[in-house]
């Protein structure tokens, strides 16, 4: 059980997106609906995926790494993504990261983790994603924003991903389920504010309670992301 604390927590992150409009929050240059739309289809015949309950263990000592325009329209992915996606890569390329998305994912991350990223800000996420053959597996993800240097627009987003540590998925899995049953009946706007009432009865921001359930505080995973963002700048 949550302890509720008197003390309120005022740097929260997502205070941003219960309070103001969420179109005012998602910039103007890509469609928010989307972004958040959870159909995942198989670009390949056009049929829906379907979840089925079998997870696909990553391997801790590889990454995985995409790159999408502002849209979340996939340019490019390495091979242990187009791997564990179990798509040809030609099926990636050109189609919108929801491809993978899986329906067990509540809509409100998605709305934050967008809200971040095109006010430039970085983020960490753990997510659940969905394999065409309709497998599961989890990730801590990392983003770096790519700026143009002449116009100082964003070009993109590269996305870093790594196996999700087993305590991450214990203690984000029954907030998520909890978060999605919200929605069904009070849509973003209700799971928003539980989410944001949680992390205030918690005394923490968004980040900070992440950074706890990933482990991303440890010297080892703050390297491991720096190491892999070294690579493609």
């Amino acid at each position: 059980m949550i302890a509720v604390r008197k003390k309120s927590v005022e740097d929260s992150s997502l205070k941003k997106i219960v309070i103001e409009d969420v179109e005012e929050v998602v910039s103007e240059t890509f469609s928010l609906n989307e972004l958040i739309n959870d159909s995942v289809e198989d670009p390949s015949n056009s049929k829906k995926v379907t979840p089925i309950d079998e997870e696909i263990i990553l391997d801790p000592k590889k990454y995985i790494l995409s790159k999408t325009d502002t849209k979340g329209i996939i340019e490019y992915g390495n091979d242990y993504f187009v791997e564990i996606a179990g798509y040809d890569e030609e099926d990636l390329i050109g189609k919108n990261h929801n491809i993978i998305r899986h329906p067990d994912m509540p809509k409100v991350v998605f709305q934050l983790l967008w809200q971040r990223i095109s006010n430039r800000q970085n983020i960490t996420a753990v997510v659940k994603n969905m394999a065409k053959d309709g497998r599961y597996y989890w990730v801590v993800t990392d983003f770096e924003i790519k700026v143009d240097k002449v116009t100082n627009e964003i070009t993109g987003y590269f996305a870093y991903r790594t196996a999700a540590p087993k305590k991450a998925v214990v203690a984000m899995e029954p907030l998520y389920k909890k978060l999605i049953s919200i929605e069904k009946v009070s849509g973003m706007d209700g799971s928003g504010k539980y989410l944001n009432a949680l992390l205030e009865a918690e005394n923490k921001t968004y980040d900070q309670f992440i950074n706890e359930v990933t482990g991303k505080n440890s010297t080892m995973m703050r390297l491991l992301f720096a190491a892999m963002k070294k690579l493609f700048r």
